[in-house]
């Protein structure tokens, strides 16, 4: 091809660093093509990660995991996706069926929705046309995100209260409470990225990271949001909602309807961590010292760097799942309104002042909010001594309380905060039974607790 002056015509280049603009010129088969090509790699992502956590697992519990199904076990999840659908689909008599049905739907969809707005690499030449790794982009993406997380809390609330079950319904509520509570941290661990970025477009921010990573410029954001990515999604050890009522709100449901439940949770997994390497660690950028080879985030090659970030994240989805225990709930709220949220609201405060600083220097107001931020600070940390010792003092006269009469007192320890039941009480020893199977009521106090405690 020529052009007027004779000149031959060359295909630009494709840019390195795609804008929002470069999204308003696909054609309807790219969108499509990109639309598969999400759904393909979450299944994909979700069936490896299924079989990686098992394996791995069971690798650090000094078992061998799947082994049978193919080589390595690598087909397991392949029979676990074909074994459910076979399944028998219960619907509880008391259900309201409509809402059981749309729950699980909710779940699923929302999870998948999410991810439109990551970025998996720079403008790429797809079939001769140039387009950006990504399937849309808006000017607030990041708020996209953290509604479709909103949103999926209905599909919790609704799947509880549509079952007609006491315990699905208790650990629906549990379930909502924990994922509003740890959204909340999170939103606010993404403010300073946004006041560094200048934006919350997805594809802004990877490109505000060319030179430093987020992770570094603002550590205590990416430790809160690693936090509460695990918060978020309902993993351990912070899965209270199912490891303490039955499988939560969840429980009534079987077949296809909770295989849309557990894909959810594996995508939702895959989600934040491509959302923890696009806010914090340079998104589809190749890490130091591979940023010095002059292609490395041209071309296909980012991709392969993002995936390798994401894929380091899920696994320590899989560790922290095969070494922490669960904490208690009130552990768990705890840590997210009287830890997070504070750590982070101080920590903005801090951020806006820096930046405020760099931009204006010949203004005295950068230098009074910075005042105000120290002394603030200060005057929270003296309350939050002041109401350590207090509660200390509390406890010490509790402990040294007499027990009531009846010998049922409540005993408060200075560490759990929580109401411990005293373990002398008549039933413990087959007293006042009734001659229930199994219990030799005639036995005496100190036969009786030899044996539970002996088991002779």
């Amino acid at each position: 091809m020529m052009q007027a002056g004779g000149l031959p015509h060359v295909l630009a280049a494709p840019a390195t660093d795609p804008t929002l603009s470069d999204f308003n010129q696909l054609i309807w088969w790219m969108v499509l093509l990109k639309v598969a090509m999400v759904f393909l790699f979450l299944l994909l992502s979700t069936m490896f990660m299924i079989w990686a956590e098992r394996r791995a697992i069971g690798r650090m519990q000094n078992r061998p995991g799947p082994n049978r199904a193919g080589p390595f076990g690598l087909l397991q999840p392949v029979a676990d996706a074909l074994k459910l659908p076979l399944k028998e689909d219960i619907i509880p008599l008391g259900a309201d069926k409509l809402v059981f049905i749309a729950a699980p739907v909710i779940s699923g969809a929302i999870a998948f929705i999410s991810f439109a707005v990551i970025p998996w690499g720079p403008e790429v030449s797809i079939f001769h046309h140039h387009t950006p790794l990504q399937l849309a982009d808006l000017p607030v993406a990041v708020l996209l995100i953290l509604a479709m997380s909103s949103i999926g809390v209905y599909g919790i609330v609704l799947a509880g209260w549509s079952s007609g079950s006491p315990y699905s319904l208790l650990g629906a509520l549990r379930s909502a409470a924990q994922v509003i509570s740890y959204e909340i941290a999170m939103g606010l661990a993404f403010v300073a990225v946004f006041l560094y970025a200048g934006s919350l477009s997805t594809t802004a921010i990877v490109n505000a990271q060319q030179h430093e990573w987020y992770a570094w410029l603002l550590p205590v954001s990416f430790v809160i949001y690693l936090v509460t990515m695990v918060g978020e999604t309902n993993r351990l050890p912070f899965d209270l909602p199912e490891g303490e009522l039955v499988a939560g709100y969840h429980t009534e449901y079987s077949s296809m309807k909770f295989a849309m439940f557990y894909l959810g949770e594996y995508i939702n997994m895959i989600t934040v961590s491509a959302l923890a390497t696009t806010m914090f660690l340079g998104g589809w950028r190749a890490p130091w010292p591979l940023s010095l080879w002059s292609g490395a985030n041209s071309g296909w090659w980012p991709l392969l760097w993002f995936l390798i970030k994401v894929y380091i994240l899920l696994f320590c989805f899989i560790w922290l799942r095969g070494t922490l225990p669960r904490v208690r709930y009130d552990q768990l709220m705890a840590i997210g309104w009287k830890v997070l949220i504070p750590v982070s609201i101080v920590w903005i405060l801090l951020i806006a002042t820096v930046r405020a600083w760099r931009l204006d220097t010949h203004s005295t107001a950068p230098y009074v909010v910075f005042g105000f931020v120290i002394v603030l600070i200060l005057v929270l940390a003296w309350m939050w001594d002041s109401a350590a010792q207090q509660r200390a003092a509390r406890y010490a006269a509790a402990e040294t309380a007499d027990v009531s009469e009846a010998g049922q007192a409540v005993a408060i320890g200075p560490d759990t905060h929580f109401p411990v039941p005293p373990m002398d009480l008549p039933h413990y020893h087959g007293v006042d039974l009734g001659g229930a199977p199994g219990l030799d009521v005639g036995l005496s106090h100190t036969e009786t607790s030899s044996r539970e405690v002996t088991g002779a």
